[in-house]
This record gives structure tokens, C-alpha cells and sequence, in this order.
């Protein structure tokens, strides 16, 4: 077994704390004009700050991880496209690598799960009949 292995779950625990709040830091800065930011005035710029927000949360604490991670991952996508794409192909030219980043990131976080250290590990741990939330486990560690 590799002896980094152990950090395994802890380490994306951290992960997906650290890039949720990051996510809903955005979506306060659009839905609420903090941390620097100006309330959106558009009405889908308004709509893509509740989703940041409230996603970005729900990731973080890892409650209806999947759904949020799916949820927010459409919508980096979507960012890149509309708001990012139209000022060049390349996303360091157009300034859209943080969109990218993120989208791949919650797609990543959509197939992987909440893991161990969640909410949702925490509720559906009975349910599930397992507690990593239906990851197999490797019967040679």
C-alpha cells in the first residue's frame, strides 16, 4: 500500500471544502456584492450567483454532493461559453481558466461521490450499507 494513500480522503475533504466556498464566494460576490463584488443586475447573472452560492455550499459541506457537482459543473461550462469563448479559443487568452478548472473539477467530484468526510456520508451511511458511500474498497489494502 502506498503510504500516501491514507491521506486519500481527508485530502479531498479539503478539496472539496476549499473549492465549494471558493464557488460560493462568486456567487456571493454576484448575489450580494460581497468580497469586492457588485450585485449582478441581469437577471441570468443573478440566477448563475444563487447557483454558485448555494451549490458552491452544498459541495463544501458535501450535502447532495453529486447533484450540486453536476449542477455547478453545467454551469462552468456554460460560463466559459457565453461569457468567456467569444474573446478568443484559448482559455488563457480569453481569461476563462478558472471556468474550465472548476467544471472539471465538479464533473470529477459528480462521478467520485461526496466521500468519507460529508454530510451526506454522514446521513446515508446507514442506507448505503457502507460508509464511503458505495466506493470499493480494494480487498488487497
Amino acid at each position: 500500500m502506498n503510504s500516501l494513500s491514507r491521506f486519500a480522503d481527508p485530502v479531498y475533504c479539503i478539496l472539496r471544502l476549499i473549492s465549494g466556498l471558493l464557488v460560493a464566494t462568486h456567487g456571493a460576490q454576484k448575489a450580494f456584492g460581497m468580497f469586492g463584488g457588485k450585485v449582478a443586475q441581469a437577471p441570468q447573472m443573478m440566477f448563475a450567483g444563487w447557483v454558485e452560492l448555494v451549490g458552491g455550499l452544498l459541495i463544501a459541506f458535501g450535502l447532495l454532493t453529486r447533484p450540486a457537482a453536476f449542477l455547478c459543473s453545467g454551469f462552468m461550462a456554460v460560463a466559459y461559453f457565453m461569457a468567456h469563448a467569444p474573446g478568443g479559443w484559448h482559455p488563457v487568452v480569453n481569461k476563462g481558466e478558472l471556468a474550465v478548472v472548476y467544471c472539471f473539477l465538479f464533473l470529477y467530484m459528480f462521478f467520485y461521490g461526496p466521500g468519507r468526510y460529508s454530510l451526506d456520508s454522514m446521513i446515508f451511511r446507514n442506507r448505503a450499507g457502507d460508509n464511503d458511500m458505495g466506493r470499493r474498497q480494494n480487498p488487497l489494502t
